[in-house]
Formats: structure tokens, sequence, C-alpha cells
């Protein structure tokens, strides 16, 4: 009976050493975004900290960025982001959930390519459908996964007072890049 439960025991560690190795993972992604207008301050920052998954399998894909990871060159930008705009103490974080369209890990190679990223971004309590180009290709290290998209705070219910609105621009560019790993 003892060698019964064991060799239970093994096959189910090994099952979920298994499942698990499909997925791999970072956890210092980095976005990017920038806000600027022409003849403004330039309104950039970046989060050197988000953590993103793929299961290699079904090319599903998620991605979280703390709000306050966001780093400004200014502090009081920094500060004004995240207590007047994003109002980061209520809506503490940013994801992503989708799908690559027609990921197959057999066929990356170190020659990049391009898949069709469809999911939904939730961004300040909002969600919202989102499709995009993500390049895709291996490095030496990895998977990597990165692009661009814009998003319009707007979308997302984020106000802009009429004071400040010609600094900020109307669509944000957004850029992304993860290097996922076992």
């Amino acid at each position: 009976m003892k060698s019964i439960k064991n060799s239970m025991l093994l096959l189910m560690l090994l099952s979920g050493i298994w499942a698990g190795a499909q997925k791999i993972a970072t956890r210092t992604g980095n976005i990017k975004f920038e806000a600027s207008v022409a003849t403004y301050e330039e309104i950039t920052s970046e989060n050197k900290s988000v953590s993103a998954v793929l299961e290699q399998s079904t090319g599903d894909f998620a991605a979280l960025a703390l709000i306050k990871g966001f780093r400004f060159k200014v502090a009081l930008m920094e500060e004004h982001f995240n207590e007047n705009y994003m109002e980061s103490e209520t809506y503490p974080k940013a994801t992503f959930k989708g799908k690559l369209d027609g990921f197959d890990i057999n066929k990356i190679t170190t020659t990049p390519k391009n898949y069709t990223l469809k999911g939904d971004l939730t961004v300040h309590g909002k969600t919202k459908a989102i499709s995009v180009i993500a390049k895709v290709y291996k490095s030496s290290n990895g998977l990597v996964i990165n692009g661009n998209f814009d998003v319009k705070p707007v979308d997302f219910a984020i106000e802009v007072p009429s004071l400040v609105s010609k600094k900020i621009a109307d669509k944000i560019k957004i850029n992304y890049n993860f290097l996922l790993v076992k």
C-alpha cells in the first residue's frame, strides 16, 4: 500500500512538473509609455518589473503591471500620475489576458515572427478588448515577445483636467518587451 501511495505521489509530482514546463514567464518585463506633446515637457515612464506568462501549448498570454512601478524622470510627475490620473491606491494594477493567434512554439526561431495578440486590457478599473501585433522570437536566454500599441486615457475613464489637457497626448504610446524563461 505504501508503494502505491509513493507511486501516486511521484506520478502527481511528475504530472505537475510536465504541465508547468509548458509555461514560461518573467517578473522583469518592461513597459514604457509616452504621452508627450510637441513643445511641452516630455511625459515618459518605464516599469521594469512587469510579470508575464505564456502557455506555450496554447498561446495563452497574461501580464500584470503594478501602477506604482512606473518611474518618471520628474518625481512630481510620478506623484501626479499615481494620485490624480491613475489613482493607484484604488486601481493598483493593470492587467492583460489574451492569446497569440495561431501560436506554434515549434515554428519559433531567432527571426522575429508577427502574431496577433488579442485579449482584454484592464486599466484604471476599466476593461477594453484590444488586438495588437506582437513580435515573437527565440533568444539565447528564452523567448522574447515585444511590440507597441496606443491607448486613449478616455477609454479607461482616466480624466485629464482641461488645464493640462493640451500638454498630454490624446493617444498614449505603449511599448512592451518580455523575455520569458522556464
